[in-house]
């Protein structure tokens, strides 16, 4: 057993633990949300995690995102996370993409494209979605989470848990989970929820999410901090790693 990883085997088993070496998660966003989650899966003992992000490091990020930090402003969060994890696990096969998932622009409806910025087509065929066991959505976007949410549905084997609004929260004991067609009193579910009847699409099966009964705070621009965003990562992967424990009890 290996030591580093003692505690956890401890816990969870040999099974539980060798499922996790060889289960392929994909996290999309690894901001204040989706770097913790990360985390926690590589020091739970997972090996093999693919890293989806297009954003660098800015100083606004450095209260509550795990790779930021005064050394790596400027550089693309998937990278600096990837070099963090691999000191916790050099052994762990971490992929970092540096791009965004982003809905086809074919997909787009015309009123909703900026005149100058046409998205660039990165949506699931990009990502080969059906390579992984797991998939975690961090991502805030509304357009392109739900096209997300719904790409990754069709997947028959692919399990998906998503990330609802951490922000505007300062309490970190209301984060809770719930089915996404069914949560109450957070905006961005609704959101999600009315894009989706929008385009009359709705996913091919259950998503479980995180989300928060706190209710938001009124605020000028979305303040958040990491007592709340860590909690919705580590929650996250939680998700994923109970799950794993169904398939070997």
């Amino acid at each position: 057993m290996d030591d580093f990883f003692s505690r956890s085997e401890v816990l969870l088993g040999p099974e539980a633990m060798e499922a996790l070496r060889m289960k392929r998660v994909i996290l999309f966003g690894v901001g204040g949300v989706g770097s913790w989650a990360a985390e926690a899966l590589i020091r739970t003992g997972l090996t093999h995690l693919t890293l989806v992000d297009g954003d660098v490091v800015q100083p606004s990020n450095v209260n509550r995102q795990l790779p930021a930090t005064r050394e790596t402003i400027g550089q693309p969060k998937v990278s600096a996370l990837r070099e963090r994890l691999l000191t916790i696990n050099p052994q762990a096969e971490i992929v970092a993409i540096h791009k965004m998932y982003q809905v086809p622009s074919d997909q787009v409806p015309d009123d909703q494209v900026p005149s100058d910025q046409v998205p660039s087509t990165k949506g699931e065929d990009d990502f080969r979605l059906e390579d992984y066991d797991y998939l975690i959505d961090a991502i805030d976007s509304v357009a392109d989470k739900t096209h997300l949410l719904i790409s990754a549905s069709r997947v028959r084997a692919l399990k998906t848990f998503s990330s609802m609004g951490a922000a505007l929260r300062f309490d970190p004991t209301q984060v809770t989970t719930g089915e996404l067609m069914s949560i109450k009193g957070d905006a961005l579910a609704r959101a999600v929820r009315e894009r989706m009847k929008c385009l009359n699409l709705k996913p091919y099966k259950k998503i479980r999410c995180v989300y928060s009964l706190e209710q938001a705070q009124r605020c000028e621009s979305r303040g958040s901090l990491m007592q709340v965003t860590a909690v919705f990562g580590c929650t996250l992967a939680s998700l994923v790693i109970k799950d794993i424990l169904k398939t070997v009890s």
